[in-house]
């Protein structure tokens, strides 16, 4: 039976793996890996059967594919929008940082060919989720990077969601068949938080990652006093692509309750 939660650290070469397709998390059918970079590395991608997605946690990077480029800077993921280049196949990225930085890199195999975009903070703006219900304690910010509406051709989906202090996110309790992974991270290092996947808890920490049975209903909380942020990765299934969530019918009163 595959893992449904890690804690890993970065290695010697600034490499932290969260799923692959033979690891502990390989049901969740992706590559999900974070890369710490330094001022004046390069890290060169060409898959030739998957397709990729590079997301700038934090720093800055010039980033080059297709005869293109773009220099872009995030402060961190907490108070400045996102940045994001998702290929095809066969593809080749250049990444290189020109101080401290974090990227995130998703890859899927898919046999489709489609043009490339890059995605800036006005492509993919923090959307205010849930204000108003549930006496406001999960009052989130969501932003869809792509997703079976907006990029039909990917097998992937990608968004990144805020807390806000001491709320919940993926609430009302919901799942669906498709697998689905989170990366955490806090707006303070010893922050924290918890994971509930299905009947299970678990302890989040900065850094730590969820990978979800489909099937598992998923809602999350952050300690009070505490922002906390998720990078939520999907993949479709085969004929059954990810459009939308289903809720747990035993929770679905709370919607038209008032608090």
């Amino acid at each position: 039976m595959s893992k449904v939660f890690g804690y890993p650290e970065f290695n010697e070469a600034g490499e932290k793996v969260l799923t692959t397709y033979d690891n502990d998390y390989k049901d969740m059918c992706m590559d999900i890996r974070v890369f710490k970079m330094k001022d004046g590395d390069v890290k060169k991608l060409m898959k030739p059967e998957e397709e990729t997605a590079v997301l700038l946690l934090n720093g800055r990077i010039t980033i080059k594919w297709e005869e293109k480029e773009k220099t872009v800077s995030r402060k961190d993921v907490f108070t400045e929008g996102l940045w994001c280049l998702h290929v095809c196949k066969g593809v080749e990225v250049r990444v290189e940082a020109s101080m401290d930085t974090q990227i995130l890199i998703q890859s899927t195999y898919n046999d489709r060919t489609f043009d490339s975009r890059f995605y800036g903070p006005e492509d993919a703006p923090w959307i205010y989720s849930c204000k108003g219900k549930f006496g406001d304690t999960a009052v989130r910010r969501v932003s869809t990077v792509f997703d079976y509406q907006t990029a039909p051709y990917s097998n992937m989906v990608l968004g990144e969601v805020l807390n806000d202090r001491g709320n919940w996110s993926g609430y009302i309790p919901h799942q669906h068949p498709q697998p689905e992974t989170y990366y955490f991270l806090f707006d303070r290092p010893e922050g924290f938080g918890a994971s509930f996947v299905g009947d299970d808890v678990y302890k989040i920490k900065d850094g730590s990652f969820s990978a979800i049975p489909g099937g598992k209903t998923h809602p999350q909380a952050a300690a009070p006093g505490y922002q906390m942020y998720t990078c939520w990765m999907i993949r479709h299934l085969e004929g059954n692509p990810w459009t939308d969530r289903i809720d747990d019918e035993r929770y679905t009163w709370l919607y038209d309750a008032e608090f």
